[in-house]
């Protein structure tokens, strides 16, 4: 066969390959090559068609697709070869385009009109689409009128009676764009990772942070501060950016634990050079247990006042009618166990030793002073019972 009618052979398979496509199709290729302005994509044969290369590129505009990867595309033009879309181009997009994108799940692109009730008018090539409020994003859209005039990408979820009832929804693209992208998050998130997140709500026990693409972690209320947390509301808010980080990962239950005050010094570093068993230190009492009572000596460093230490008070447990939270004093410490982080104290009582004191010597001089006047009483019944009277 000559040179010629080779050439001529591989025109009349190209052709007879166009003709095997329509319109609006969705087919499957393989990229075998990627240009300047375009990627040729193996359809079948040696039928090859061509799709611009913006529809390959991300949001940051880099290529995501290599040769050799299969990708899904609507057939947009079958004149002069076949000519492919990832998604149906605003204004280009027949009714028969938009029910194979419909049935095939491909994104097209719409235009916000404005907002009208329940939700947005989206033009979508020369027809009106209805979205949802609920559907325009992935986050809570306080203001509707801030998606007025923006061109976004939708998916279509209902499309009848030749888009008489057309309904799409770009949350939808969104969501499945998020979980693409979740993956490979979790998969990059390693415990000792310093990460930047946004918490999402707080809880009693903590709060949830998302870390990128929607893949969150808890944040404990034991892992906020070296301090105790009473409050969670009062470290962090939802919608708060935080920096935080990432003390655990378990692959099997796709937890992941994080942590705040790992980002500040430990003041249990310091406690060696500051406290000396012996001495007397001012704190607070923060919690009363039956045992004893937690002392706060700085933020971030507790020590026991055991029940044993404080001065008896009536019947057994009475101390702790006289403790009560918040109570500030001055406490000699005991002892200190470094490795467990315990430090032991007494609460200093010399003054109200002397109160004590003071107390049981005027009760007794009560006493004496009954007793005396007790004895003269005697004394003058005594006289006047010996004089008649």
């Amino acid at each position: 066969m000559s040179e010629n009618e080779e050439d001529f052979a591989a025109l009349f398979e190209a052709s007879m390959q166009t003709k095997r496509f329509r319109s609006g199709q969705t087919i499957e290729g393989t990229i075998v090559a990627i240009g300047a302005d375009v990627a040729f994509v193996n359809v079948g044969g040696k039928g090859e068609a061509t799709i611009g290369l913006d529809e390959l590129k991300d949001d940051e505009g880099d290529i995501e697709v290599a040769v050799g990867d299969r990708i899904q595309a609507t057939v947009v033009s079958t004149s002069g070869g076949l000519i492919l879309s990832r998604k149906l181009a605003l204004g280009a997009a027949s009714a028969q385009q938009l029910e194979d994108a419909f049935a095939a799940g491909l994104p097209v692109e719409g235009k916000v009109d404005k907002v009208i009730k329940g939700g947005y008018e989206v033009r979508i090539a020369r027809q009106r689409a209805f979205c949802p409020l609920s559907q325009i994003d992935t986050v809570r859209t306080t203001d509707p009128a801030v998606h007025e005039g923006h061109v976004y990408p939708f998916r279509i979820m209902e499309y009848r009676d030749g888009g008489r009832k057309f309904v799409v929804s770009r949350r939808a693209l969104l969501e499945t764009e998020q979980q693409a992208r979740a993956v490979e998050v979790r998969k990059s998130i390693a415990p000792g990772d310093v990460m930047t997140g946004r918490v999402v709500s707080v809880r009693d026990f903590g709060a949830f942070v998302d870390v990128g693409a929607g893949v969150q972690g808890l944040l404990h209320v034991s892992e906020m501060a070296w301090a105790r947390v009473s409050d969670t509301a009062e470290v962090v808010q939802p919608g708060d950016e935080i920096t935080v980080k990432v003390l655990r990962v378990d692959e099997a239950t796709q937890q992941i634990a994080l942590g705040l005050k790992q980002l500040s010094a430990d003041p249990w570093t310091q406690v060696s050079s500051t406290y000396a068993v012996g001495k007397v230190y001012a704190g607070h009492v923060t919690r009363v247990m039956d045992f004893g009572a937690f002392v706060e000596l700085e933020p971030g460093v507790e020590a026991l006042a055991h029940a044993s230490t404080f001065p008896p008070a009536g019947p057994s447990g009475g101390w702790s009618k006289t403790v009560t939270p918040g109570m500030a004093g001055h406490f000699e410490i005991l002892n200190i166990d470094l490795d467990k982080k315990r430090i032991g104290v007494a609460l200093v009582v010399e003054h109200a030793q002397e109160t004590t004191e003071v107390r049981e010597y005027a009760q007794r001089a009560d006493v004496e002073q009954a007793q005396s006047f007790g004895s003269l009483a005697d004394k003058l019944r005594g006289a006047l019972k010996s004089r008649g009277e």
